[in-house]
């Protein structure tokens, strides 16, 4: 489907190359094949929750700040910004010239609408959670009171104020996340759920919705009535899913690709020599894990989800199975957040023989061994590097007694059943920083956050919580109950850290503006090619 879909691109620009000069623009479209590891489950900004899905958001619509090539913050659809002396009231001026692509001006009411909708409970938005920095923001997303009464208001048509519960110093790094972009209000009330597709899709970004071709292509379109518009150099912007790594390999070496987000690590050596520095590997604020169900027999038992996190030998993973490419990992939050020091695992600095013979101990003395293996299910979404890891750990707890069978699904298939909270025992799953604060991966494991694939529930992990955003503008005071809460998620095995992240992109050296940082964020509006 991709070289046919290439074919027709070239065989049209031959056609406007032989139609004369009056044809002439069609031939010099500057078009960007960007390749991404999974379709998204949604264009929906109040209903994704994947990076796959960020990245295309991120040129589809414009929240009130974004972040620029360097994931520096940078005004959006607001010009400025003022807070109060309190540091709980926001006040965002929007600029003048933000018009949606229909041409209607962007408003005060737009962002009003937004907020509103991503918490009302019938949107059942997974990213809701977000806002309950907002006042009454958890109570309108649980139905204890009405959308109208959320702490937001339009001042007049251009501008949007927000009032805090108390202060959240990362308040508006959290705006650049797609579930606070402005959604069409008109749009989706006259259209319902067909809103989002092409020809309907009104958006404000740099680029509108042109196709949707699933497991083929997503085309975006240079939006002329992008405020910047006359500084974004790419026209098109072909999003390809590439779950396959391997296939992707190919595809950027023959030109099919200008860039890709993520490579085999198996293949990494050979990989380095092939594409020397259009290969870029570098520290990424995530953090690898694996979800697992704490509230499903025998899981809902946490000596025996800590032998389990013991008997795996992070070093191995990281060193054989990613080449390197990542670091072994024991806490929810990764190293590389100014102020903060994560919560690591007891047996962290311990030995991994050690670790193998205490979790021996305790299966055994949950009742389980070679003659009555404990059974356990790994799922996984597609992805060479994920089987790779799964099969790893499925031959290092073998020995322990743990019978381990693996399942693989697509990507969308995958973090769709995580959200709906089916059934399972252990899932992998990852966390890419929302903001640069611990609290977006010590949020998700809050009872409320629709991204606790482990229906993790601790009293005590909680409570921490409450008393880090009680403390806003405390920031030593705050950061060290964040430490708290880390404690307890870590000791109660809420989640099982593996490994921190780092990018691993494949970028063509006729690129330019695609800059490596530690969000991974490359907004197509800053990219140019030869």
């Amino acid at each position: 489907m991709l070289k046919n879909f290439l074919k027709a691109t070239v065989f049209a620009v031959s056609l406007s190359v032989a139609g004369g000069a009056m044809l002439a623009p069609s031939f010099a479209e500057v078009v960007y094949n960007r390749g991404n590891s999974a379709d998204p489950e949604s264009l929906d900004p109040h209903k994704t929750s994947t990076v796959y899905e960020a990245h295309i958001l991120r040129d589809l619509f414009e929240g009130l700040v974004m972040q620029d090539q360097n994931a520096d913050l940078i005004p959006g659809a607001a010009e400025s910004w003022t807070v109060s002396d309190d540091g709980k009231v926001y006040t965002f001026k929007l600029r003048g010239d933000g018009v949606w692509s229909d041409g209607a001006p962007v408003t005060a009411d737009d962002f009003v609408y937004s907020f509103r909708r991503l918490l009302d409970p019938a949107t059942a938005a997974e990213y809701a959670s977000m806002l309950y920095v907002v006042k009454n923001g958890e109570d309108v997303n649980t139905g204890k009171v009405k959308p109208e009464e959320l702490g937001v208001r339009a001042v007049d048509a251009s501008t949007f104020e927000v009032t805090l519960n108390s202060p959240t110093p990362y308040f508006l790094e959290m705006l650049t996340h797609q579930s606070t972009y402005p959604v069409n209000k008109v749009s989706i009330e006259k259209l319902g759920n067909d809103w989002i597709k092409p020809g309907n899709l009104v958006s404000n970004g740099a680029y509108t919705l042109a196709e949707f071709t699933p497991n083929d292509h997503i085309k975006l379109v240079k939006n002329p009535k992008f405020h910047d518009a006359a500084n974004v150099k790419i026209d098109v912007v072909n999003y390809i899913p590439t779950e396959d790594r391997s296939t992707a390999m190919k595809r950027f070496e023959a030109g099919e690709l200008d860039s890709n987000d993520d490579l085999p690590t198996e293949q990494l050596a050979d990989l380095k020599a092939k594409f020397g520095d259009q290969l870029r590997i570098g520290p990424y604020l995530g953090t690898y894990y694996y979800a697992i169900k704490t509230d499903k027999e025998p899981w809902n038992n946490p000596e025996l989800r800590n032998a389990i996190s013991m008997a795996i030998d992070r070093d191995f993973l990281a060193e054989k199975v990613w080449q390197n490419s990542m670091l072994p990992g024991y806490s929810m939050v990764p190293p590389g957040i100014d102020g903060y020091t994560s919560a690591m695992a007891s047996f962290a600095e311990e030995s991994q023989i050690d670790r193998e013979d205490k979790a021996k101990e305790i299966l055994e003395k949950l009742g389980y061994g070679p003659d009555k293996p404990l059974k356990m299910e790994i799922r996984y979404n597609t992805s060479e590097n994920h089987k790779n890891t799964a099969v790893a750990i499925q031959e290092q707890l073998k020995p322990l007694g743990v019978e381990v069978t693996l399942l693989n699904t697509d990507t969308k298939t995958h973090y769709g059943h995580l959200e709906q909270k089916g059934d399972y025992d252990v899932a992998r799953a990852g966390w890419i920083a929302d903001y640069k604060d611990p609290e977006t991966f010590l949020g998700i494991s809050r009872k409320a956050s629709g991204n606790n694939y482990s229906n993790f529930d601790s009293p005590k992990f909680e409570e921490a919580m409450d008393k880090a955003a009680a403390a806003g503008g405390k920031p030593e005071e705050r950061m060290k109950e964040l430490e708290n809460a880390e404690r307890v998620l870590v000791d109660e095995v809420g989640n099982i850290p593996l490994l921190y992240y780092s990018f691993h992109n494949l970028v063509s050296s006729k690129l330019h503006g695609f800059e490596s940082n530690v969000m991974d964020v490359h907004p197509s509006r800053f990219i140019s090619k030869d």
